[in-house]
């Protein structure tokens, strides 16, 4: 089992910035790709950003140029930095790693954009 402890949410106002932390313990083993999803109310969950074990990553349209996904393979923690929030990312995030074909999730962290 692959545990996963994400931080780094809360409120902030439009145009602020928040950065999001998912750190991964149990059994991780070799490659593995990590990412964020988000949850708003009444919508589906869809992806965030999501990083690749040798780096490569992709976004979302609707984040590109104002997040940025990075990790740290030493820690096997995630990030994803958050600038420019606009109220339409206020969501619930969540931390996702895929190993071996099998995807674990955390538990979420709430992030509000609102003045």
């Amino acid at each position: 089992q692959v545990q996963l402890a994400e931080s780094g949410g809360g409120l902030v106002q439009p145009g602020g910035s928040l950065r999001l932390s998912c750190a991964a313990s149990g059994s991780i083993r070799s490659a593995y790709d990590m990412g964020w999803y988000r949850q708003a109310p009444g919508k589906q969950r869809e992806l965030v950003a999501r990083i690749t074990s040798g780096g490569n990553t992709n976004y979302a349209d609707s984040v590109k140029g104002r997040f940025t996904i990075s990790r740290d393979n030493a820690k096997n923690t995630v990030y994803l930095q958050m600038n420019s929030l606009k109220p339409e990312d206020t969501a619930v995030y969540y931390c996702h790693v895929l190993q071996r074909s099998i995807p674990y999730w955390g538990q979420g962290t709430p992030v509000t954009v609102s003045s």
